[in-house]
């Protein structure tokens, strides 16, 4: 998977188009395990068919590149990616969301809203924590999806949309099912096709092409790592998955001289956490010492950028102004 490929190729291990955009970047997707290998290939195959497809994995695993990847592999690539998270929003706003409103459908409707349902009409829309889709909202999408219908809230007409739906979650959907959480009917309606995504501590081989595929998206291509950064990466069980690496990489990149990111240049907890001799230059001290060390240094190393140095960090702005606070 490592092989350079053109974007008018298809990945000869597992089939799928191997160059996944978003808006903010395009990044290359790199598997050297072989379970991640199984999961592409399967995605692949899945690619070619237009059922509903449910991709579970822990947070942070990469679960929206491998949708993304699935549509851009489909014969829906040429339609619109359409992405919410339904956990981000209250029940009452992701209805207006998902559906669209008519105009004067409630306070502050002024005009006809169109839902991402409707955004998506040709391509797919992905719902991201579908385990969390409140139960108010639950029988209303199993029946967009039984119809192929939606109706926009405050009117009485519905109108056919064309969408597929993958849908991804960290939570065990049939242990929802068992507990009364989650609509049985609408487990198996869109349940019909299933990915697994394991977690980046079971995929060792990943963890390094990943690194270097960050450095190269996020414009430092020419930035390396030394033997003792990659064996610090390799040595820890990353709790956020790629997500964790991806902050390693860009906090590694803020710190890093010459190019070369050395272990100093890494959060410090990487090594602390993981038993590992602390790199020259860092001193045992408590956990509210390195973390004021650690965010006061992320700061300098961004020229005093919040914005920067909170993206950097892994956190929101008015996190790192909290901290900030708190350090004074």
């Amino acid at each position: 998977m490592e092989r350079r490929i053109t974007e008018s190729e298809t990945c000869e291990v597992c089939g799928l188009t191997p160059i996944v955009g978003a808006l903010r970047r395009t990044m290359r997707i790199g598997a050297e395990s072989a379970a991640m290998q199984d999961v592409l290939r399967r995605a692949g195959r899945f690619a070619r068919a237009d059922a509903p497809v449910v991709i579970r994995g822990e947070s942070g695993t990469g679960k929206e590149v491998v949708a993304r990847a699935l549509h851009a592999s489909s014969p829906r690539a040429d339609g619109p990616f359409v992405a919410v998270n339904v956990a981000a929003l209250p029940a009452e706003l992701l209805e207006s969301e998902l559906f669209g409103h008519a105009r004067g459908a409630f306070t502050g409707a002024h005009q006809t809203h169109k839902g991402l349902f409707e955004s998506a009409a040709g391509g797919t829309l992905f719902l991201d924590e579908i385990g969390e889709l409140p139960a108010s909202l639950q029988a209303k999408l199993l029946r967009a999806l039984q119809d192929g219908e939606v109706r926009r809230v405050g009117e009485t007409r519905a109108f056919s949309v064309d969408a597929r739906i993958v849908c991804a979650t960290h939570r065990d959907l049939a242990e929802l099912v068992q507990r009364g959480e989650f609509r049985e009917d609408l487990f198996y309606r869109i349940s019909v096709l299933t990915l697994v995504v394991p977690p980046l501590r079971e995929r060792k081989d990943d963890i390094l092409p990943l690194a270097r595929e960050i450095l190269r998206v996020d414009g430092a291509p020419s930035h390396t790592l030394n033997r003792d950064t990659e064996r610090v990466l390799l040595a820890h069980a990353w709790p956020g998955n790629v997500r964790e690496l991806e902050n390693a990489m860009r906090h590694g990149m803020a710190l890093a001289s010459g190019g070369v990111i050395t272990p100093v240049d890494l959060p410090t907890h990487l090594v602390v956490l993981n038993g590992t001799p602390p790199p020259s230059g860092v001193r045992m001290c408590t956990l509210a010492e390195m973390e004021r060390e650690h965010v006061l240094g992320v700061l300098g190393a961004c020229d005093g950028s919040v914005v920067e140095a909170a993206r950097v960090l892994g956190i929101g702005r008015n996190t790192l102004w909290r901290k900030l606070k708190q350090l004074d």
